[in-house]
């Protein structure tokens, strides 16, 4: 699977279907509701779960490609950033003590 093409494969469907590709804040409305639905339906106990989380992907590579960002690239940026953090324990909480 080639992560930068599903990311424009979704911009072009917005396109396609005449979706909004110019109100990021939109989009990130759109997002939040979508997340707001994932949880729903795991709260539920839904068999939709897992379309949910697809669509709270989907509209988050959207939003990559609307700003130009490769999000697999920032994805695979992150992890690596967050193996090398340090973390302690603290009131049964764990706080990140380095970068």
């Amino acid at each position: 699977m080639n992560f930068k093409q599903l990311q424009k494969d979704v911009y072009l469907n917005k396109v396609n279907h005449g979706f909004n590709v110019t109100d990021v804040n939109m989009e990130f409305c759109l997002a939040y509701g979508e997340l707001g639905e994932a949880y729903m339906a795991w709260l539920k106990k839904k068999e939709d779960l897992g379309e949910e989380l697809a669509d709270v992907a989907i509209y988050l590579m959207g939003i990559a490609e609307i700003l130009g960002l490769d999000l697999g690239e920032e994805i695979e940026h992150k992890i690596k950033k967050n193996a090398k953090r340090i973390y302690k324990k603290v009131n049964g909480v764990y706080i990140k003590t380095e970068h």
